[in-house]
């Protein structure tokens, strides 16, 4: 497939740039710093700005499937750009025709207990408080879109450099833990989820999440 990739060269958008490429999928990497995408088969790095919807939407067109990898972490206020940003990415996926959307989701809103998501305790981290919040909120946005075809996975509450291993459960609202308690996924295996979803399509218009 030919897939525009956005945020190719941040934490999680790296992993899913290798796994794509490892499977033989054409990469379209859209980020703020193209020199800094790694040169390599199946890789083509172009310089964007996902808040300007005119060019982004040019820069999508043609492609099977839009992968966001998105996040406002270096922003000042984190909330906001990633929402404006998330917005722009869906309009513009829209307008290039692009049939398929898979985004980078959070574990801060998976339930772990009934009625309460992880962002709502109180041990989860304030310095994630604004990205988690801003998933959530798009999150939202994305059940009320009449006519994208979208996914959003989540990962676990610990999503740390890892083996790639390829076995792990897929869930849907609930936050996933191992027999100990954790709840962890490698940026590895979140990968391979990510793109097993890209090629074989199961979670249409929904949220899932993947863990150990």
């Amino acid at each position: 497939m030919k897939i525009a990739l956005i945020g190719a060269t941040g934490y999680v958008g790296s992993a899913i740039l290798q796994e794509a490429l490892a499977r033989g999928h054409a990469v379209t990497a859209l980020v703020k710093h193209p020199e800094k995408v790694v040169a390599q088969d199946g890789v083509c790095a172009v310089g964007a700005d996902v808040t300007d919807e005119d060019e982004l939407a040019a820069q999508l067109s043609g492609h099977d499937a839009v992968i966001s990898a998105f996040s406002g972490h270096a922003q000042g206020d984190v909330l906001g750009y990633y929402l404006q940003g998330m917005a722009s990415i869906v309009a513009a996926t829209k307008r290039a025709g692009v049939p398929r959307l898979l985004v980078v989701g959070g574990a801060g809103g998976l339930e772990v207990a009934p009625g309460v998501q992880l962002l709502d305790t109180p041990a989860f981290p304030a310095e994630w408080k604004a990205t988690a919040e801003g998933a959530r909120q798009a999150l939202a946005r994305l059940r009320e879109e009449p006519e994208l075809d979208w996914t959003v996975l989540a990962p676990s509450a610990h999503l740390d450099p890892g083996e790639r291993t390829g076995r792990f459960r897929l869930g849907s609202a609930s936050l996933l833990a191992d027999a100990d308690g954790n709840s962890r996924i490698s940026l590895a295996d979140y990968a391979v989820a990510m793109i097993d979803e890209l090629e074989k399509p199961a979670h249409s218009r929904t949220r899932f999440t993947v863990g150990y």
